[in-house]
């Protein structure tokens, strides 16, 4: 009997790890997920709409069509990115997701406090390269750590009446997601500010 006790709770055990492994492992080894759907019909590093929700041809799963949707697939390998939505009259959220679809942050409208959603997306190894006086998280510059160089920001502007659908989707397009090409500007002048040569023996 106690034998047959140890056997089922093993086996339970068992199944257990199996189950968790597997749910762990499958956003890393499956091929059809969201950041490969998107890719063909995205831009990197750029807001690109998706059309409205249809059952017969959805490019993402649980698709609401109450709900105007954009994507910008980014990769900071070339640098952070400067993030911009404009907030619509209903709702505005920005969800982010790494290259294997773990959701790592999202903002609203109402968290954000402000007409446009504004922010700076960057790898940790990016925020640890700012220099002192610009590493500064306040009200007015947001800054957030990607866990991966690469992922996925999904911009949701709701549209409460089916005559609202077109302002939600222009405040989505009206949205800015870029590379930051400049250095900051303590950065720039210690670059400029290159030592004076040595003077020469008279």
């Amino acid at each position: 009997m106690i034998r047959l006790l140890f056997t089922v709770i093993a086996g339970v055990l068992l199944g257990g790890v199996v189950h968790l492994v597997s749910v762990l492992a499958l956003p890393r080894i499956a091929t059809n997920d969201a950041y490969s759907r998107l890719a063909p019909m995205t831009r990197l590093n750029g807001v690109t709409p998706l059309p409205l929700a249809d059952p017969n041809n959805a490019p993402m799963p649980f698709m609401d069509p109450a709900f105007a949707l954009a994507i910008c697939r980014y990769d900071l390998s070339g640098g952070s990115i400067k993030l911009t939505v404009p907030v619509s009259q209903a709702y505005t959220s920005v969800s982010f997701y790494t290259r294997n679809d773990v959701a790592y942050y999202a903002i609203n409208d109402r968290s954000a406090g402000k007409k446009v959603i504004e922010l700076d997306l960057m790898t940790e190894a990016q925020h640890n390269d700012l220099p002192e006086d610009e590493d500064v998280t306040a009200a007015d510059r947001l800054i957030i750590d990607s866990p991966t160089a690469t992922g996925l920001i999904v911009l949701k502007a709701l549209a409460p009446e089916p005559g609202l659908m077109p302002q939600a989707q222009a405040s989505l397009a009206a949205s800015n997601c870029k590379v930051q090409t400049e250095q900051p500007a303590a950065k720039q002048e210690e670059s400029t500010l290159a030592p004076a040569p040595p003077r020469g023996k008279r």
